[in-house]
């Protein structure tokens, strides 16, 4: 089943995408939870009318989105744990740590928009993805270290 989404869901997609999805998920969590419509013809002009009045909006978002990539290009962040004698943390390092390292250097970035591929539970050099549009990321090496 065709659905158009309404809002940023992670693993599906952006905001007015045209999706396809299995007709269980679209009927009974997407359109009740209000956040997808059934792409019908009539649903999918409006759609489209809708997108060309927003194209400059979404341009100057899109630039807004490369500025602040521009801007996080060349930081490296270092985040400290509590860590066993071996080098295990205690817990792990998210995506919060990481938005509170950035928040501190006065970046503003939501946690939601950070991405890490792996699971980390040791100190060492890792990576982050920071998603600030459907088409600008950046990555963002990290280190952790024992505090």
């Amino acid at each position: 089943m065709q659905v158009i989404l309404k809002e940023d869901i992670v693993n599906l997609g952006y905001k007015d995408d045209v999706v396809n999805v299995k007709s269980g998920y679209g009927r009974n969590y997407l359109i009740p939870q209000g956040k997808a419509v059934i792409a019908t013809p009539s649903a999918l002009k409006m759609l489209e009318e809708n997108l060309k009045q927003r194209a400059h909006k979404l341009e100057k978002i899109k630039a807004d989105a490369q500025e602040a990539a521009a801007k996080l290009e060349g930081i490296t962040l270092t985040i400290g744990a509590k860590t066993s004698s071996t080098g295990t943390i205690f817990g792990s390092v998210n995506n919060i740590q990481i938005a509170e390292a950035l928040e501190k250097l006065g970046h503003n970035v939501d946690r939601k928009q950070i991405i890490i591929k792996e699971a980390v539970k040791e100190v060492g050099s890792y990576k982050a993805v920071v998603k600030l549009h459907k088409e600008v990321s950046v990555e963002i090496p990290f280190e952790v270290v024992s505090e």
